[in-house]
């Protein structure tokens, strides 16, 4: 374990950040990011291909001969699969799902191999992710309270303009447009990051035969919150809601994410 437990967190960060980059590029339409991503996620799959060719050739073995040698496969068959759409075809929103699910079985694979080899370095690696999970659920919050903050000077702002007030400092909080595109650029990082986060707690309850509750307060928010963030962005795009209808909202969002972090952590029976 001691071995493979770097190459495992590095395969970890570099398809998070390839999420990430595809998530972006699935919202703005984002070339640049595309590209990053695909270049992220190759290197995941050279990774994961130099894993297989060893098993393979060294050791003699296809890992397709039980259930967690077949997650691997499976993760490996996932990953090819969207670089060669992400190249040949031009359907970018299967590419990010398709990822989506690659991470999450990868990712279960690698807790579950730790969980087989529990020495120090399993451990370890174990409770990497969940410090990783809540790591990533506060660094969504941080955006999002970003995202809430430019949305309440949006509204000041508008609020100030419509009635010819404060016309000597307001230029201090910025234009509207430049505040309402911070405000979902914020948010646009926010998204992937908790939905990463999520995923990443998931698997970790799983490996750590964690007694995990679907019906737990503070899981059902952190999923609330996630959709609700996901509805702001669904309004953003497909409905072509901007100003200060979509501040409003995200401003509304904003606290039922206070209720989540405050009041269903007190309430959890899962979440401390």
């Amino acid at each position: 374990m001691f071995e493979t437990k770097w190459l495992y967190e590095i395969i970890i960060i570099i398809y998070g950040l390839s999420l990430i980059g595809y998530f972006i590029d699935f919202i703005q339409h984002n070339r640049k990011a595309n590209k990053v991503a695909f270049w992220l996620l190759s290197m995941v799959w050279l990774i994961q291909t130099i894993f297989l060719l060893d098993q393979v050739f060294i050791e003699r073995s296809f890992p397709v001969l039980n259930l967690y040698d077949g997650l691997f496969f499976y993760a490996w068959v996932l990953v090819t699969f969207s670089l060669v759409i992400n190249r040949l075809f031009p359907i970018h929103f299967i590419v990010f799902f398709t990822n989506v699910f690659g991470f999450f079985i990868l990712l279960l694979y690698i807790l579950t191999r730790a969980q087989q080899h529990m020495d120090a370095n399993g451990i370890q690696l174990v409770n990497e992710i969940l410090i990783t999970h809540i790591s990533l659920a506060i660094i969504s919050y941080g955006f999002f309270t970003l995202s809430f903050l430019f949305s309440v000077m949006y509204i000041v702002q508008y609020h100030f303009l419509k009635n010819k007030q404060g016309l000597r400092w307001m230029w201090r909080f910025g234009d509207l447009k430049r505040l309402d595109i911070y405000s979902f650029k914020a948010v646009t990082l926010g998204v992937p990051s908790l939905l990463i986060g999520v995923i990443l707690g998931v698997v970790w309850a799983y490996s750590a035969n964690a007694e995990f509750y679907w019906f737990d307060l503070k899981t059902i928010g952190s999923l609330l919150v996630l959709a609700v963030y996901t509805v702001y962005l669904l309004l953003r795009i497909v409905k072509g809601y901007q100003g200060k209808a979509i501040s409003i909202y995200n401003a509304a969002a904003f606290l039922i994410l206070l209720i989540n972090f405050f009041l269903f952590n007190l309430l959890s029976n899962f979440h401390f």
